[in-house]
């Protein structure tokens, strides 16, 4: 839903953010009778998630499908979405001033962009994404059905996505830089039982092959020796970083690992600054949607308390 007439329009809340936490925010803020208004390039890194299986009301539902339903209970109260980047924020007058394809006002702004996944940075995975190289297993492993695959990293969503690719692909070598997989129990129990997948440990990547896409992955152990898996596709799970490049412009503090900085109730050290989710370092970096979801609704209700105490 677009905004009509956003360059007037001075909004009491502006979240920067279409994932889990941004949309509980903007649902929540809206349930506060905030006129709301949510900026996003996207929902998130949690719309990609093949099956979510520990979101409370909910025994398996995919991430498409969850969000969409966030999305849908925003929109119910009346959050206007618009699908945009936003690439910088200006402060005047203790108004916020967004900037995307127009330029938004508001009194008020939750950052909640989420992380963006990290990259290996080894010969031949620039070369070769999207041509064998991909980060999003939900996305792709329709492509790769009956083909050989490498899923790389031993964390939760590693294991789920070769869990989502063993569903197409003939093979599933999941490698892993460590003696053993530190996903949750229940899938690395399924991982393990899975006869499609094969987990190497003690090796890391260190280049990928082809021609005119991926032919194979040349592993190395901890011993020096290397060895070359011939895989179709490379799917790179080795956790992610947090999109806070415009929270440091804007000048919010955060670690040393550029999560947000925040406080009980999801505010920043600027006024009128609040944030949620995975771009935090609130729920202890839990990383999860339950909590990404609950940490959007504590920053509406600390936003509900900041309009009200400054109008």
């Amino acid at each position: 839903m677009a905004a009509e007439g956003a360059g007037e329009v001075i909004y009491d809340l502006i979240v920067i953010g279409g994932g889990p936490a941004g949309l509980s925010a903007a649902m929540y803020a809206r349930r506060y009778n905030l006129k709301t208004l949510v900026i996003a390039k996207d929902y998130g890194l949690a719309a990609d998630a093949p099956n979510i299986e520990n979101y409370p009301g909910f025994i398996s539902i995919s991430g498409g499908d969850l969000v969409r339903k966030f999305m849908e209970h925003a929109e119910y109260y009346g959050a206007e979405i618009e699908m945009d980047e936003v690439i910088d924020i200006w402060i005047k007058d203790k108004i916020f001033e967004v900037i995307a394809s127009d330029t938004y006002k508001a009194k008020s702004i939750i950052l909640a962009m989420g992380t963006k996944r990290k990259t290996l940075d080894i010969p031949g995975e620039a070369e070769f994404r999207g041509r064998g190289v991909s980060y999003c297993a939900t996305c792709d492993a329709p492509l790769f059905r009956n083909r050989v695959v490498a899923v790389i990293g031993g964390s939760d969503a590693a294991c789920v996505s070769s869990l989502h690719l063993s569903e197409f692909a003939s093979k599933v070598y999941q490698v892993y830089r460590r003696d053993k997989l530190r996903g949750e129990p229940i899938n690395v129990k399924r991982v393990l039982e899975n006869e499609k997948i094969e987990v190497i440990y003690n090796a890391v990547p260190v280049e990928i092959l082809g021609d005119v896409r991926v032919k194979g992955v040349k592993i190395r152990f901890q011993n020096g020796e290397e060895k070359i898996l011939h895989v179709d596709g490379v799917f790179i799970e080795i956790g992610s970083i947090p999109n806070s490049q415009l929270a440091k412009k804007l000048g919010v503090e955060v670690d040393e690992e550029g999560y947000i900085k925040v406080d009980a109730g999801m505010r920043t050290n600027i006024p009128g600054v609040f944030a949620a989710g995975d771009i935090t370092t609130g729920s202890e970096k839990f990383e999860q949607i339950v909590t990404a979801v609950a940490e959007g609704a504590l920053a509406a209700r600390s936003v509900y308390s900041y309009v009200r105490r400054n109008v």
